[in-house]
């Protein structure tokens, strides 16, 4: 697959960024080579190579997920500037 100005173009507008006139042949060529480099990889026998997901083999060991009341209502409350009986009280900032 080759690269042209109108690819560069495309790809610059559903990236969402800005690409200046003078730019777009310097994309253009990098942008040959990092495909050119990928076609390269594509020749590799990768033949009983099994895939890597992670850079190692080790499982996250993850505690299980328990809800617990560690706090009341009250403690929780405690150090907040302003609530009411069970809610922190904060300033409006959404107007309707």
């Amino acid at each position: 697959m080759i690269i042209d100005k109108n690819t560069v173009y495309k790809v610059a507008d559903l990236a969402r960024i800005e690409i200046k006139d003078n730019e777009v042949d310097h994309l253009t060529k990098e942008m040959n080579k990092i495909l050119t480099f990928m076609e390269k990889l594509n020749e590799l026998d990768t033949e009983g190579v099994v895939p890597l997901v992670y850079m190692n083999n080790q499982a996250n060991v993850w505690r299980e997920d328990v809800a617990k009341n560690e706090i009341t209502t009250v403690d929780g409350l405690k150090n907040s500037a302003v609530h009411n009986e069970n809610f922190f009280l904060v300033p409006k900032i959404i107007e309707k």
